[in-house]
């Protein structure tokens, strides 16, 4: 796990559960930066060339940790799978669907880092206002 002053990321090998075969492991970044204090990032390394990334709200993995969240593109729920605390994250989007599995201590061990550097509830303070409002109105 890589933690700067200014971000904090982990490589992490996820399960890709397949119905129709065996399941599958996927390299995955995990990535925060407190220039976007509310988002969690995760680039998938496909095998190929390609990365596909996803960004969703830190606190919906955080309580997907203790129990299921999500009702839209993203859901996750924790399992204990094979005697493993794992925690599963469902993505959904029209080029389809997919289920992984990550392991918790990983997972919490990069959530614990995350919030070290932007606690709960503080979120608010890393946030240019301006910047934001700026980019929203520009018209670019």
């Amino acid at each position: 796990m890589s933690s700067r002053r200014d971000t904090v990321s982990t490589e992490i090998e996820l399960r890709l559960v397949v119905s129709d075969g065996p399941d599958r492991a996927v390299q995955a970044d995990l990535s925060y930066a407190p220039t976007d204090p509310y988002a969690v990032r995760v680039a998938f390394h496909t095998g190929t060339n390609e990365v596909v990334e996803w960004t969703f709200a830190r606190s919906l993995l955080t309580d997907g940790v203790t129990h299921p969240v999500g009702d839209g593109d993203v859901q996750v729920w924790p399992v204990n799978t094979d005697g493993s605390p794992r925690v599963c994250l469902s993505l959904s989007s029209p080029s389809g669907r997919a289920l992984f599995e990550a392991p918790l201590p990983q997972l919490v061990q990069f959530l614990t880092q995350t919030y070290s550097l932007v606690p709960t509830g503080c979120e608010s303070d890393f946030v240019d206002v301006d910047a934001e409002l700026a980019t929203l109105l520009s018209d670019d």
